[in-house]
């Protein structure tokens, strides 16, 4: 049995194949998911999982390099802002508009689905290396 804390199968081996640079995205329930793009449903009801639970646990196993959140998520939803500012001090944060962050996922590796309702809840990780 896997002994760290993400146990979801489909999540951990999207995560095993990633290269340099290669994107994951996470998002709220709402944001549409490109048909070319694998789709990881864990939404089980309003809230649950919450975004920022998903993006911890997708933390442990994933070194990310750079991060590319929505602009309007600044002014919309500032306190999920702010944290995520601050969990990703170290590393380059790169600001798009809605649009162009939806449009950036369709080159994505997949797209993990939660059940989280905060507007602009959405993030892709741009996968690093660990040397």
């Amino acid at each position: 049995m896997k002994k760290r804390l993400l146990i979801n199968s489909q999540i951990s081996h999207v995560i095993s194949k990633m290269g340099h640079t290669d994107m994951l995205t996470i998002c709220d329930s709402g944001l549409p998911i490109p048909k070319d793009v694998e789709r990881i449903d864990i939404a089980l009801r309003k809230g649950t999982p919450s975004f920022v639970e998903t993006l911890d646990a997708i933390l442990t196993e994933l070194k990310v390099e750079e991060i590319i959140i929505a602009s309007e998520m600044k002014n919309v939803s500032n306190d999920l802002y702010c944290e995520i500012v601050k969990k990703f001090s170290d590393i380059k944060i790169t600001l798009v508009s809605h649009e162009e962050f939806k449009n950036i996922t369709k080159e994505s590796i997949a797209i993990v689905r939660t059940g989280e309702f905060t507007p602009y809840a959405n993030i892709i990780l741009k996968s690093g290396v660990v040397f």
